[in-house]
């Protein structure tokens, strides 16, 4: 099977990949157009695959889709491409109209294209996979969760650029018959994530002495999944999920920001023994909080355990503890980021703050 995977250099992105060459057979061809969170160095490990190439391409240029497509002859589109951090977005929500919005548009229309011209065996076998992320249905209050009937409530220009695309998606669906899932997932954590996430931030301004920064008291609450238990669900549903069915991705793992921050800074104090920063508690610093900062999120993953039969492997303490490991292990990786394009600094801020 060949598998074309749009943002293949992204967090996510790089995690089905590496997935895809380590325990398949498929071919996969990585669309990327290595903006500031796109890094290659996180496909270094799966690089030589001879089922793995690379193109540079922005999702918004239609012939160099076309192209691809053409030569390559995918199977499955998973569609990962995509501006992804809050804070950037109020600080300019224009790239995240242009990619997310305008990049998902072009793609469906260069797939569309591509599945109306295979032979009928080939167009049945198809589909698009589009990933999603449960911020689009707003802020829950202190019950409940997300499910996959919950209506769309976006409250960041981040989360109304992706509620856009997902109804792009379901719309090409039921007016083309364009075959598609999509999925929706909670807060993502693990190895590789770009440091102006808030596990891998708060664990480097730790090591290095820095204010931890926490948003406004540090009660909002995520649920958190371990990146290599999404890239298995996201698997089984570009797959094996049923065509036009939506499929919610969580780790049942609740947790308020400050207990997040403080659970890190009890693991560098057990695998960073002789750090003159511990205890890195100490750091904890709380800061003007995020404009329309959502209150509470919560992913319902019924569906996609009942129907695929997924079930997340790490705990939230296991997964930190092998999140934090990895970054203490790969420092080049992340210094090579801060030496370049981003050191940490605040973003999220309107003019007026």
């Amino acid at each position: 099977m060949r598998i074309m995977v749009t943002g293949g250099a992204g967090f996510i992105g790089s995690a089905i990949i590496r997935l895809l060459i380590r325990e398949t057979q498929h071919d996969v061809l990585n669309l990327d157009c290595l903006t500031y969170a796109g890094n290659l160095d996180s496909l270094s490990s799966v690089a030589n695959s001879p089922r793995y190439r690379f193109a540079r391409i922005d999702i918004c240029d239609q012939p160099a889709l076309e192209r691809a497509m053409a030569e390559f002859r995918p199977d499955i589109v998973m569609h990962l491409a995509a501006e992804s951090h809050v804070d950037r977005s109020i600080n300019g929500a224009g790239d995240f109209i242009r990619t997310n919005i305008v990049g998902t548009y072009t793609l469906l229309e260069t797939v569309r294209s591509y599945w109306l011209g295979l032979d009928h065996e080939a167009r049945k076998c198809f589909r698009l996979h589009h990933i999603s992320t449960d911020e689009v249905f707003g802020s829950l209050g202190s019950e409940g969760s997300f499910d996959e009937t919950t209506a769309y409530a976006p409250n960041s220009p981040y989360s109304a650029s992706k509620a856009s695309s997902d109804h792009l998606v379901r719309a090409w669906h039921h007016t083309y018959g364009l075959p598609v899932v999509t999925s929706n997932c909670s807060n993502n954590y693990g190895p590789y994530q770009f440091p102006e996430k808030l596990i891998p931030l708060v664990t480097l301004n730790a090591l290095a002495g820095k204010q931890l920064p926490v948003y406004g008291k540090g009660e909002n609450i995520r649920d958190w999944l371990y990146v290599d238990d999404h890239a298995r669900a996201l698997l089984l549903v570009a797959t094996r999920g049923a065509i036009g069915e939506t499929y919610n991705i969580g780790g049942n793992e609740e947790r308020t920001n400050i207990d997040v921050v403080r659970s890190i800074c009890r693991i560098l104090d057990d695998i960073v023994p002789n750090s003159s920063h511990r205890p890195h508690d100490q750091l904890i610093t709380f800061v003007k909080d995020r404009p329309g900062h959502d209150a509470r999120y919560a992913i319902n993953a019924t569906k996609v355990e009942r129907e695929l039969g997924w079930k997340p492997v790490e705990d939230f303490e296991s997964g930190l503890r092998k999140t934090l490991q990895w970054y203490l292990d790969n420092r080049s990786w992340w210094e090579r980021i801060h030496s370049g394009i981003y050191r940490g600094e605040r973003l999220g801020l309107t003019e007026t703050e």
